[in-house]
């Protein structure tokens, strides 16, 4: 009998397991992955949790520019010649994220079609997010923003339905994520619980009401908030 065909890469079995340039790491709560200005030589994917991206400006300001859940890499920018980090990552409850070296990463992607059309297919999202979020901070008032971000963070369109925001974000970093103030934040906060757009209960849970609010220009989403 002949030799059996090689069997089947599963990108998902490969990102579990510990291997050559790989290993699996778990961090608690509010650890860092890695902070910004450190070397940056490798490639990290998000097995269970959430982690938020932060940046400091020369002045000290620090600002969440974003917040990555199960099934997203992080610090890809090592692959396009960044050799040190822009930003600082720190888990926002208990993770298990797999680390790639760059080395690794590469070999793997040159050699596996398979695991290159997840990781590509990813980078497409990422950068779409990237664009729908510009345009989000230049055309919507930041009541829509806010309901737009609260839908991504449930998860909204995706596999699997809608979750519970978990763990509780601050309303602090909510504004920080949609450049508005901490006191708006909780006025919208408390108009979508008013309205049954979401609960707000130790942990958030937003409804489908919130969608159709956005997507259909709902007068609940007013662009005059000269009423704050």
């Amino acid at each position: 009998m002949g030799k059996s065909a090689k069997s089947a890469f599963d990108a998902q079995v490969f990102l579990a397991k510990v291997g050559e340039g790989k290993s699996i790491l778990q961090f608690e709560k509010g650890q860092n992955i890695f902070v910004q200005g450190e070397r940056a030589d490798k490639v990290f994917y998000i097995q269970k949790g959430r982690i938020k991206l932060t940046v400091l400006s020369d002045q000290g300001k620090e600002a969440v520019v974003s917040m990555l859940g199960p099934g997203q890499f992080f610090g890809e920018g090592c692959l396009n010649g960044h050799k040190q980090r822009i930003s600082t990552t720190t888990a926002m409850e208990d993770c298990v994220i797999t680390a790639i070296t760059k080395t690794a990463m590469l070999a793997t992607l040159h050699v596996e079609p398979e695991f290159s059309k997840m990781f590509m297919a990813y980078l497409l999202t990422r950068n779409s997010r990237i664009e729908e979020d510009l345009i989000d901070q230049l055309f919507n008032s930041s009541e829509r923003r806010l309901a737009r971000l609260l839908l991504i963070l449930a998860n909204f369109g995706k596999e699997g339905g809608p979750q519970p925001i978990n763990p509780a974000i601050r309303q602090d970093t909510l504004a920080e994520m949609i450049g508005t103030t901490r006191s708006r934040v909780s006025f919208f906060m408390n108009k979508f619980r008013r309205l049954g757009l979401i609960n707000y209960n130790g942990h958030i849970e937003v409804h489908s009401s919130l969608l159709n609010a956005v997507l259909h220009d709902k007068p609940q989403l007013k662009r005059d908030e000269s009423v704050l």
